[in-house]
């Protein structure tokens, strides 16, 4: 079994936060542009700073149109997880915006991923090649399509949705069910018989567990806003029970 990549995901754009990953061994980090406070300043300093580091990026883009997603792709994203894909239709036109013609409809900028400099047939395979485009099912009508979305050439993986995935098919809010599990396994399921990975937000051990087990190629284990709170929240429970102990 190949050792999944192993991920942070970022809300707003922290220099301290990609190193603090990168200290404690993770090896990729996920923004969520879609729900963070990223704007496209932010992303022209912090992309290239998380390569620079050795860490790979993924960005989830602000939505399912062309110009958030050659814009994570110009400032060098290894990949794009496109949210709220509805169909294979669907994702067949907004999944080629990450790849250049004939393959898809990639728009050519002459910037940082060309060097700043024009471009050749090799660069273009390169890049269709290298950079990764993640479909992301989070809606039920992805969900039922997935292995037809899967069959895409501009489609390279799956990013997994649960907690819109669990209000999409009327299951109210994610809980973490044994029914939201076996959604995620079937999700699982099919990239692997479509020999394409897929990718967890994971918080729970639970979702860990079966995504470990299930061969996901990335596990998004920690969220900053989480990390931050579950370690303000120990660091409080610990002093008071410590003060407990000693007025006992």
């Amino acid at each position: 079994m190949t050792f999944p990549a192993l991920s942070v995901w970022l809300t707003e754009p922290s220099t301290a936060a990609v190193e603090m990953a990168k200290l404690a061994g993770y090896d990729t980090v996920v923004l969520d542009v879609e729900h963070g406070l990223f704007d496209l300043a932010a992303l022209d300093w912090l992309v290239p700073g998380i390569r620079a580091r050795g860490m790979d990026v993924i960005v989830k883009v602000l939505g399912p149109e062309r110009g958030p997603i050659q814009q994570a792709l110009d400032f060098g994203a290894n990949a794009v997880a496109i949210p709220h894909i509805e169909s294979v239709e669907h994702a067949r036109t907004v999944c080629g915006y990450a790849k250049f013609p004939p393959l898809g409809d990639r728009s050519f900028a002459g910037g940082r991923t060309s060097n700043y400099r024009g471009f050749t047939d090799e660069w273009v395979t390169a890049q269709d090649t290298e950079t990764k485009c993640y479909a992301m099912i989070e809606d039920a009508s992805a969900f039922e399509q997935v292995d037809g979305i899967l069959e895409l050439d501009v489609v390279d993986g799956i990013f997994v949705g649960p907690s819109d995935l669990s209000l999409r098919v009327d299951r109210g809010a994610y809980s973490v069910t044994e029914a939201d599990l076996a959604d995620i396994r079937h999700l699982a399921h099919a990239a692997k018989k479509a020999n394409k990975p897929w990718i967890l937000p994971a918080w729970s051990e639970a979702e860990q567990k079966l995504a470990y087990v299930e061969g996901a190629s990335t596990i998004v284990l920690a969220m900053q806003y989480g990390a931050i709170l579950n370690g303000f929240t120990q660091t409080l429970n610990n002093f008071h029970t410590m003060t407990k102990r000693k007025n006992s």
